[in-house]
């Protein structure tokens, strides 16, 4: 079973549970390659699996921003995206980051 298929969307819900559940098993299991692919599925075809890749990842920020520190890049390069909810997503995952990744923050900030 992938990271994608225990989406909220992947799972036909309308609520943010099974992402918060999936954001607190990939920090208790430290799992990079399931936040991997939940940042390779934020250009994914489907905007519901892009908006509940977002929401796992900031919320996995918001516990262990480390985890996600090395994707800065990619959470700035969102701010420029038409999905609107990638934008702001992407805002909050930066904002997790600034103490761990403050110069990338800093160097965006125009943006």
């Amino acid at each position: 079973m992938t990271v994608i298929s225990n989406l909220a969307a992947s799972l036909n819900r309308r609520d943010e549970v099974p992402n918060k559940e999936l954001a607190k098993q990939l920090i208790v299991a430290n799992d990079h390659k399931g936040i991997e692919e939940l940042i390779e599925n934020l250009g994914n075809k489907n905007k519901a699996i892009q908006n509940d890749c977002i929401k796992v990842l900031y919320e996995i920020g918001e516990s262990k921003p480390a985890l996600i520190a090395g994707s800065a890049e990619v959470f700035i390069a969102l701010l420029d995206n038409k999905n609107n909810r990638l934008q702001w997503g992407a805002m909050t995952a930066i904002d997790t980051l600034t103490s761990q990744n403050p110069q990338v923050v800093y160097s965006a900030l125009t943006k």
